[in-house]
């Protein structure tokens, strides 16, 4: 079963411990810039995000195509291995609870952005 597994979650954690760093960095030098420097301009950040996006996305479609199937076989007794069925439908579950909680913030951050005064 490909998917969540401890090492990729570590991974993926170390991961985004590395871009906020990345982004606070380049706050620090944004607010140094406004404060007397030159204008600090990073547009490839928004790139690799995007990358990102896409590719958990896809790995939620992936978790929820896999379920379906392992669903589907076991309606037909091409398998009898609920357990299977069942931890590959929880998966396909916390996949899709997580892009929504992702989703929910992006969004909330988006109106606080947009509600700030110019």
């Amino acid at each position: 079963m490909s998917g969540l597994s401890v090492d990729s979650v570590l991974a993926l954690r170390q991961s985004i411990l590395q871009r906020n760093s990345a982004i606070q960095d380049a706050a620090k030098s944004a607010a140094g810039a406004a404060t007397g420097g030159a204008p600090a301009s990073s547009h490839a950040g928004g790139a690799d995000f995007a990358d990102a996006m896409r590719s958990a996305i896809e790995g939620v479609n992936k978790l929820q195509t896999q379920s379906s199937d392992a669903t589907a076989a076991y309606e037909r007794g091409e398998t009898t291995d609920i357990a299977a069925v069942m931890l590959t439908r929880q998966q396909a579950s916390v996949g899709f609870e997580t892009t929504l909680q992702v989703r929910n913030k992006l969004l909330s951050a988006y109106k606080d952005i947009m509600s700030m005064p110019v």
